[in-house]
């Protein structure tokens, strides 16, 4: 199993989770909720520099953090904060899967 699949994971689960957390900042506008959103970048992008020196290639990492955020926001954007979804995302969306697949293939 390659090295760096644990820290691109931590990265994508810290980048969503700080995603909804700046979602609830943009609500309810608390400081507080603005610096822990902030705090879950940081620590998200720790995961990244942790991630390349386990051997992610920036060509290969950066499309797979860039379409699973991506992914992981539209899903909790629909499901939790009740946006709308077009056509055209569903789509973007199904895409995205196919470049992830493509890319680790």
């Amino acid at each position: 199993m390659k090295k760096w699949i644990f820290p691109m994971t931590m990265l994508v689960i810290f980048e969503g989770i700080s995603d909804i957390i700046a979602k609830e900042y943009s609500l309810r506008g608390t400081l507080f909720i603005g610096v822990l959103a902030i705090t879950g970048y940081v620590i998200g992008n720790i995961f990244w520099l942790i991630a390349l020196r386990n051997g992610a290639e920036l060509s290969e990492g950066a499309v797979i953090f860039s379409v699973a955020t991506a992914i992981f926001a539209m899903l909790v954007g629909i499901l939790y904060f009740k946006e709308p979804v077009h056509i055209h995302q569903l789509i973007g969306m199904v895409i995205g899967i196919l470049a992830i697949t493509l890319i680790v293939w």
